[in-house]
Order: C-alpha cells, then structure tokens, then sequence
C-alpha cells in the first residue's frame, strides 16, 4: 500500500490543474484549423503511444478481468464523446466560460448518487446543488445569448463525465490506473477510425478526414501528451492523497482557465458569468466540505478492524 504523502499529492493535483486548462487552450487553437473528429483521435492516439509502453516498462498487465471489459467499452465510449464534447465547446465558448459551465459535474454526480444509486445526500449539499446550477445559469446566459445552443455543449461534457465517474468508481478496485488509461487509449483509437471513415463518405461535419496544415502537426502531439500527462497527474495525485483533501483543489482549474483564455486569446469572463462561475466554486466548495465533514464521521463510527 502506497504510504500517504499529503504534500506530493497536492503538488501533483496543481499540476494537473495548470496542465489541463493549456491542453483545452491548445484544441480550442485547433478548431479553427482541423474538424473536431481529428483532434479526438490524435488526443486517444498519443494516450495509448504514450502508455502502452509505460504499462510494460512498469510490469502492468494489459490484461483486464473479464467482467470489467463491458465497463470499459462504456468507459471508452463516454470519454471519447466528453471530450469531443469539450473540444467541439471550445469552438464557440470562451475557454474559462466552457471550464466552468462543465464544473457543474460534480452537482450532477450528487444528484446522481441521491437519485440511481440511492445515497444518502443531505439538504445541505441538496442546497449546494441548487446554488451550483444558479452560478451556472448565470454563465450560461450570456454565452447563450451570443451563440445559441451551443453554449450547452459544457452541460453535455458535465453529464457524459458524471457517467464516467461512476463508472470508473466501478471498476477501479479492479483496475491498475496506468494500464486501464493504455488499453482505454487503445480502445478509443480502434474505435475513432471506422468513425472518421464514416464522416468522410458521408461528409459528417465534425468527422471529415482533411491532412492538417502543417503547422498544426505540433500542437496535435501537444494536446495528446499534455492531455495524456493530466490524467496521469491526476491519478498519481490521488496514490497520494485522499480525495477529500484533493477535491477543492480541482477548482483552481477554473482560476487557471481564465488566465489562460485572457492570456492566449483575450477573452475575460463578463460581470454576470463571473458572478456565477464565484456561485459554482462557492457552492463546490462547500459540497466538497460536507462530503469531507461526512466522511469523518462514518470514520468516526466504523470499527477500526473494519476493512473499510
């Protein structure tokens, strides 16, 4: 068992907090240039180059338990249209507005754990909920009023990762972090070829199969090692410390994406989307505190001989 080192995890959390917003910057920069459909599969591409062979070199098994490969399949197929979600978002949203609509994930997982799979979420984070959506709301409005429905694309990403999450908390137990995300790679990268082949017969906007400019070829490896170096961050984050102290920190992504979006393409959030990406951190905050106060609790009650 890996021995907690509360300092190295949050060194590795803020890592995966400055890296993420740059490798969304970077596909944002690639939408003007190459169809969404292209960016996904460089971006699965590099991720199974990169960690099939840190599995072998680490003595990981490529070889999953039987009964986890249905979940994978769902796995993979939630991911890869997340993120082809977010890339195709960052085509008509500013990157920090995008970042922070799709913040309202974790209220989505809450409301999911009440309402499928029965857990116990009291009023208070209920009320965290409510509030949440309101900051969302209040981000959405404007970006709504420039470009339509496509200012809920974020809202898609939020729900797909709930799906996600939850099923990766399936799995997990069962699953060594590196070799999931290499086989999950490698899955992806099967799966996008037939899908752009289809796009281009059939001229599927999105999915058309075009030879990137030239000077698009470094930002592509770009968005696949950075987005792959992420995840990874985050899942060594995480060997390292508990959730509950990692958790809050993932909000400094938002922080970190409006630096970003002003500092690559000029954009700032607008008085009313601020006022509601402050309500979502606010409100993800104070959830995240329940969820840390909860879990003390049931600690507090739990024998200690109790493998738990």
């Amino acid at each position: 068992m890996t021995q907690d080192r509360p300092l190295l995890g949050i060194a590795l959390m803020l890592g995966f907090c400055v890296t993420i917003p740059v490798c969304d910057a970077i596909a944002k920069l690639l939408g003007d240039h190459i169809p969404v459909g292209q960016i996904v599969f460089a971006r699965f591409a590099f991720q199974a180059a990169l960690l099939l062979p840190l599995a072998l070199l680490l003595g990981n098994t490529l070889r999953l338990p039987r009964h986890v490969l249905p979940y994978l399949l769902l796995r993979t197929l939630l991911q890869m249209g997340g993120v082809a979600a977010m890339f195709t978002a960052f085509r008509f949203l500013p990157l920090a507005d995008a970042v922070a609509i799709a913040f309202v994930m974790p209220f989505i997982m809450l409301l999911l754990g009440k309402f499928v799979l029965g857990e116990e979420v009291g009023l208070r984070r209920l009320g965290a909920c409510v509030v949440g959506f309101t900051g969302t709301l209040l981000v959405i409005q404007p970006s709504f009023a420039a470009v339509g429905l496509h200012a809920l694309w974020p809202v898609l990403v939020a729900l797909i990762f709930a799906l996600f999450m939850l099923v990766t908390r399936k799995i997990a137990k069962h699953t060594e972090p590196v070799s999931l995300q290499a086989v999950s790679g490698l899955l992806a990268t099967v799966l996008m070829l037939p899908l752009l082949w289809y796009g281009d017969v059939t001229n599927l906007a999105g999915l058309t199969l075009d030879m990137p400019p030239a000077h698009t070829w470094n930002l592509l490896i770009a968005t696949g090692v950075m987005g792959t170096l992420a995840h990874l961050l985050m899942t060594w984050s995480l060997r390292y410390a508990p959730t509950s102290t990692l958790a809050s920190m993932q909000y400094l992504e938002i922080p970190v994406a409006v630096f970003v979006g002003w500092w690559i393409f000029g954009d700032l959030p607008n008085a009313l989307a601020s006022l509601g990406i402050l309500l979502t951190v606010a409100a993800g905050l104070y959830a995240v505190m329940r969820e840390h106060k909860a879990a003390r609790s049931l600690r507090r009650i739990t024998p200690a001989s109790d493998p738990v």
